[in-house]
């Protein structure tokens, strides 16, 4: 018999989890990480390792962490919390509020030249943007495709990693000169829609991005430590991020905590991937979520919004190339291709295709972060590193930290 623990999560299982992850510190492949695994009232955290590769403060249950995508999730509240206001409606075209992206040209061919083009059959719509089937988005398998590069030389991304470095309204003009490489709602196409929802918000509440989030989500969640940038007060418990040397595993700092990206306001809140969080204000959030809605004795969401965003949003169609490209790259993303589904913002599974049940929904983010919950076994599990994915250490202490957390549930 294996001791059960209040949670329904064995302790033998627990010390197995934070084992696997010990194995990753102790192997210095990863300096330090924190993981909660939460389950109904009861929340087990890991802090192992230091800060800093070359040791220093060690990791602590509030370290703060760039989240990266798994800002996606997230951010996609406040859009909904506008559609619950009727500041928005799902089919409403987006041109009233983003009028760079009115009139557009499509590619003829997604990986064809820019000026081979034929009109849209129909303007983005807001819930186009909602399930990343706007048109426009990154393909990591054609990058040096006509459209991938425009991207890059015109400044749409890559000056601070995928983060948009321009202030909206540039970004979004130098946005609007590109065509799309879709029809709009015709495929998923990854990140570049979460990024122009963030200024959408923007527009229909004439607040700043974060401003909005922050009334509207992270104050009613006591999300305290989440935001676009670490104020000087907080910066101590920003580790830096890095991008292991592919070739050697060399600790290459990618962006430093004190004068880095993240110590300062950015011209651009990203939806896409800007936030900085903590384990705690990520298990609110999720939580939330997983309660329908509610935070204690408050809505933040209703029902109806929480059930659209976690279910699959997406026809099999508009997944399929999604779905061929995680097939074809299983052996380098670990698990990215056993999810099946999209809902808003964040993956949905649709299928088993691996510890996880039907129905888990979150998302993975490349500075080595994960958090997904989990209807089912009423379950969050949240693992945070700065170890970048330009090694696969990561995100196999991603995988392997779901894998044993499944393993420990007992009931």
């Amino acid at each position: 018999m294996t001791e059960k623990g209040k949670s329904g999560f064995s302790e033998a299982g627990l010390r197995r989890l934070r084992e696997v992850l010990d194995r990753y510190v102790e192997s210095n492949r990863i300096p330090g990480l924190v993981a909660l695994v939460g389950r109904g009232e009861e929340t087990h955290v890991e802090a192992i390792g230091t800060m800093r590769h070359d040791g220093g403060a060690p990791m602590r249950r509030d370290t703060i962490f760039r989240m990266a995508s798994t800002t996606k999730p997230v951010v996609v509240s406040a859009t909904m919390a506008l559609v619950e206001e009727c500041r928005l409606r799902l089919d409403d075209p987006v041109d009233r509020w983003l009028p760079e992206l009115a009139d557009r040209r499509v590619l003829k061919r997604a990986d064809g030249p820019l000026d081979d083009t034929v009109p849209a059959r129909r303007p983005i719509t807001v819930r186009d943007l909602l399930t990343s089937t706007c048109g426009l988005g990154l393909d990591t398998t054609a990058l040096g495709s006509p459209m991938m590069s425009a991207f890059f030389e015109k400044g749409v991304y890559g000056q601070e990693w995928m983060l948009p470095a321009p202030e909206p309204d540039e970004w979004m003009r130098r946005l609007g000169t590109l065509p799309l490489m879709y029809q709009p709602g015709e495929r998923w196409l990854y990140n570049v829609s979460d990024d122009v929802l963030g200024v959408l918000v923007a527009r229909v509440t004439g607040q700043s991005f974060e401003t909005y989030l922050r009334e509207r989500v992270f104050e009613p969640l006591g999300m305290k430590d989440t935001g676009f940038h670490v104020p000087a007060d907080k910066i101590d418990r920003l580790p830096p991020l890095y991008a292991p040397d592919p070739g050697t595993g060399e600790f290459i700092v990618a962006d430093e905590a004190e004068g880095g990206h993240h110590s300062r306001p950015p011209a651009f809140q990203s939806g896409g991937g800007g936030l900085d969080s903590t384990v705690d204000d990520y298990h609110a959030y999720f939580r939330m979520l997983l309660n329908h809605g509610t935070h204690g004795t408050q809505r933040i969401l209703s029902r109806p919004s929480v059930e659209l965003m976690t279910t699959n949003r997406l026809r099999p169609e508009q997944l399929a190339a999604r779905e061929a490209w995680a097939r074809e790259v299983v052996h380098l993303s670990h698990g990215q291709g056993q999810h099946g589904g999209w809902g808003f913002g964040m993956a949905v599974r649709t299928y088993r295709g691996d510890f996880a049940p039907v129905g888990q929904f979150g998302w993975d983010g490349g500075a080595g972060t994960s958090t997904y919950a989990d209807p089912e076994n009423q379950l969050v599990g949240i693992l945070l590193t700065q170890t970048g994915m330009s090694t696969p250490d990561s995100a196999h202490a991603i995988h392997d930290f779901w894998t044993t957390l499944y393993q420990a549930i007992d009931d």
